[in-house]
């Protein structure tokens, strides 16, 4: 069963018997009794992969820029999503929308891979002058400085 559907197997493969009959997801949903959201993910895999929909696929599978920058211009084109997720062997349809949307906000560089992982700190430190070394110790003094003040002034209170 797939981890985020709320759908058990059995229902699954009742629901594709349903569709090859067929039936749409509102109706299947109905005679079913589940969560048509549920059920009209499921059609959307049927329509793309038939009845392999039921065969779990791996996740996480990563398209080349060439792939994502070639399936975008051809749907900017006016070749339907679907078409374009069955020739490429897409998981979804709505890759093709999403990368659609990102290139149309972001160009090229939207579709490319992003770097995982944390970020890492500047290459190189940076030297402080010994100017800069000096202001940094003024101002750390005249904080103590500051500090033994307000505390010597909290103790006078305690004793008057």
């Amino acid at each position: 069963m797939r981890a985020r559907s709320s759908l058990s197997e059995h229902q699954r493969e009742q629901l594709v018997e349903l569709f090859e009959q067929g039936m749409g997801f509102k109706a299947a949903a109905t005679a079913l009794d589940v969560s048509k959201y549920a059920v009209r993910m499921l059609y959307r895999r049927f329509t793309l992969h038939g009845r392999l929909c039921l065969v779990e696929k791996p996740t996480k599978q990563q398209y080349s820029f060439e792939i994502k920058k070639e399936v975008v211009q051809r749907h900017l084109a006016g070749e339907t999503a679907m078409d374009l997720a069955r020739e490429f062997g897409l998981s979804s349809e709505q890759l093709v929308s999403q990368w659609s949307w990102k290139w149309r906000k972001g160009g090229d560089d939207a579709l490319k891979p992003k770097p995982k992982g944390r970020p890492k700190g500047s290459a190189a430190p940076k030297l402080l002058t010994e100017e800069d070394k000096l202001r940094r110790q003024i101002a750390r003094l005249e904080a103590e400085n500051a500090y033994l003040k307000k505390l010597r002034d909290l103790r006078n209170q305690g004793r008057a």
